[in-house]
């Protein structure tokens, strides 16, 4: 990381990770206490993440993404803070996955209308390009004139725009 870089607050991480922590705490009180009424999970992944373990069939028929359900017939539920552990029925063959947090792309309870959507990390996370980000009152030659060159910057929205009158 350059200077610059360490002393960005990294807002887009800390979020993820409050995010990540929602499903750590449901799995986890799945865990202990099954689950309640109609509640499911559809847990989508990245099949190509780094720690991903899951058999070469699996990877094979879902090159890239997969989505696993936790429903009716899954076993020997673990989570820790990297990773879910969850045996799942294939063709009527027992097959543990290994799934780390950070490759989930996608959790859902349908039951209840709730999702999250996660934005793709690295290992490291160094995938984050603070260049990229502009604002209208911050540029390089700090006269808070935004860009020269007419490209769109960075705009406060009220939030009163969205809300029903």
């Amino acid at each position: 990381m350059t200077k610059e870089e360490d002393n960005i607050l990294r807002y887009d991480q800390m979020v993820e990770g409050a995010l990540r922590g929602v499903v750590k705490q449901a799995v986890e009180e799945v865990r202990e206490d099954g689950l309640p009424g109609d509640h499911h999970f559809y847990i989508t992944f990245m099949t190509d993440f780094p720690g991903v373990d899951i058999p070469d069939y699996l990877r094979d028929r879902y090159p890239g993404e997969m989505t696993i359900v936790l429903q009716y017939q899954f076993y020997d539920l673990k989570i820790d803070d990297d990773k879910l552990c969850v045996t799942l029925s294939f063709n009527n063959v027992p097959e543990r996955l290994i799934v780390p947090l950070a490759s989930i792309s996608i959790f859902a309870d349908p039951s209840v209308n709730f999702a999250l959507q996660f934005q793709p990390l690295g290992e490291d996370d160094g995938d984050f390009d603070p260049d990229g980000l502009s604002f209208d009152d911050d540029d390089d030659n700090g006269d808070g004139g935004g860009d020269d060159e007419g490209t769109k910057t960075g705009e406060v929205v009220s939030l009163d725009n969205f809300r029903k009158k």
